[in-house]
């Protein structure tokens, strides 16, 4: 099979940038960086972006490029590239293939959400929720959660979690350039203009309340970054910071290696590693920064945000940002804006979930794009039924754990290790720069040898040191929900051994080949 080429280098920019701006940016960053001293909070940010977020990038990139040079475009084959002469280090890879899927199997309900609270907004339907009560049982209803006057069954949900699945799917078949390169590259920027506007119609919000002149708009700004230097002494402030860097950039997903083995080897990695990066910061900073948290801050004050951010990332998102944009004049308008910046958002970084498994059965068993995009379909479909159906079990926060928490840490481990250790800092400096069109500074080196390698360390160290025991043992499970985590777990026991499984049998079927 021909090897897929990206368009140009704009387009592989945008995908890289569209698969890590995601849900992360606009509903994530504003609430861990007011969970967690609010400006000091960028301090670790921006040191673990220069440590760790920004040395994956340039690894994953250049491990891409390099492994798509000799025909693999996933992380089993680059693995076995990078040393050859292990024989389990392709098993290893297999983490870039479980992860991705993992991720796709909620993320894409979570997206459908959005399409669906799109409509909403435009017709007016939660509009007679009043009170964050009422929204959020409006959002409860919709979720299947309970059946309230709002809905009387997930059937609203399921037809918009199909129509986002189809897409999904629709757009995969199309291929790299075709199919995700042309959405990146129109996604985007429609991304961008619906996020200046929102964040221009925020700051003209001012103080809408006379009688309580401190909520408003600077006020609402000071929140998120005057600093609370104290929060700086807190090993889980670094930690989160770092967690946020990981979720935002998808490094250690195995996205980023499959991207970038569309590639040519005299392609440059280096810049466009780093322009995908600053694109993604400028999402999330700038505009993730200057929505929902000020916006709030504006209606309903200090106290309304801090128990809206302790409710979580989608309560802010799904609550609270339906209530402030419904009090504007043109309302539906604005919040059609903020849910479809959301929805665009999340199918670009969809999309590129589903690419290492596509890419897989391409590479490694050539399967034609049709196979491929079928076989997948069917089986995510099937994978994604428990998240829809037992949300309230503690099956997505199960599911986002295992392949959007830890595996992402390991796999980044592994590659890092690989990369600077056994594939060798000349070899890696060498590849980096081949074909670059800058130079990064030298200490990068050490960082990407010593500093990103001892930091991944740590923090999966930690967690083993004081969450392992407890996690694994269901300490802080509610009782209903013990059953459809272990059966979750099974599932995907199961389903890692069966990625095994075909790992091995494409190498088997190598080597009959050969021989």
């Amino acid at each position: 099979m021909a090897q897929q080429r990206w368009g140009s280098k704009l387009g592989i920019i945008l995908a890289v940038a569209g698969s890590a701006i995601g849900l992360g940016n606009f509903l994530r960053f504003p609430v861990q960086a007011a969970r967690n001293g609010g400006g000091a909070f960028m301090i670790p940010y921006f040191a673990a972006l220069l440590l760790l977020g920004l040395p994956l990038m340039w690894i994953e990139w250049t491990i891409g490029r390099f492994g798509g040079g000799f025909g693999h475009s996933t992380a089993p084959g680059m693995f076995h590239t990078l040393w050859n002469k292990n024989r389990f280090i392709k098993y290893f890879g297999v983490i870039g293939i479980f992860g991705p899927m993992v991720i796709f199997i909620y993320y894409t309900y979570i997206e459908s959400w959005l399409l669906g609270y799109s409509f909403f907004a435009l017709f007016g339907k939660y509009n007679a929720c009043t009170t964050d009560q009422s929204m959020a049982a409006f959002l409860q209803g919709y979720q299947g959660l309970v059946k309230n006057e709002f809905f009387s069954s997930i059937a609203p949900s399921y037809f918009f979690f199909l129509v986002t699945f189809s897409l999904n799917v629709l757009i995969i078949y199309f291929g790299i350039n075709r199919g995700i390169e042309t959405v990146c590259k129109y996604g985007l920027p429609i991304l961008f203009v619906f996020g200046a506007v929102l964040v221009v119609r925020v700051f003209m919000l001012g103080t809408p309340d006379p009688a309580r002149p401190e909520n408003n708009i600077i006020n609402g700004l000071g929140f998120l970054w005057n600093p609370d230097w104290s929060a700086l002494k807190s090993a889980k402030v670094w930690l989160a910071a770092a967690g946020q860097i990981f979720f935002t950039l998808s490094c250690g997903i195995g996205v980023i290696l499959t991207y970038a083995s569309y590639l040519t080897k005299e392609d440059d990695v280096a810049l466009s590693g780093l322009t995908a990066a600053v694109t993604n910061e400028f999402a999330e900073v700038i505009l993730g920064g200057s929505i929902i948290i000020p916006a709030a801050f504006a209606f309903f004050g200090s106290a309304g945000v801090e128990k809206f951010a302790a409710a979580g990332a989608f309560n802010l998102g799904f609550v609270t940002m339906p209530l402030v944009l419904q009090k504007l004049a043109f309302g539906g308008i604005f919040g059609f804006l903020w849910f479809m910046l959301l929805f665009i958002a999340g199918i670009t970084s969809s999309i590129s979930l589903a690419q290492p498994a596509i890419a897989f059965m391409e590479d490694e068993f050539n399967f034609s794009k049709k196979k491929a995009c079928t076989y997948f379909a069917v089986i995510v479909f099937v994978l994604c039924q428990p998240a829809i159906f037992l949300l309230g079990k503690g099956v997505v926060d199960e599911l986002d754990f295992w392949g959007g928490t830890f595996c992402l840490v390991l796999f980044a481990t592994i590659e890092t290790i690989l990369f600077g250790w056994v594939f060798g800092m000349d070899n890696a400096w060498t590849q980096l720069h081949h074909g670059s069109d800058i130079t990064i500074p030298r200490i990068y080196r050490f960082i990407i040898k010593y500093i990103t390698p001892a930091f991944l360390l740590f923090i999966l160290g930690f967690w083993f040191v004081q969450e392992w025991v407890p996690f694994i043992l269901l300490k802080n499970v509610p009782a209903g929900n013990v059953s459809y985590i272990v059966a979750t777990r099974l599932m995907l026991v199961g389903f890692f051994a069966v990625l095994v499984f075909f790992v091995w049998k494409a190498w088997k079927n190598k080597k009959i080949r050969s021989s």
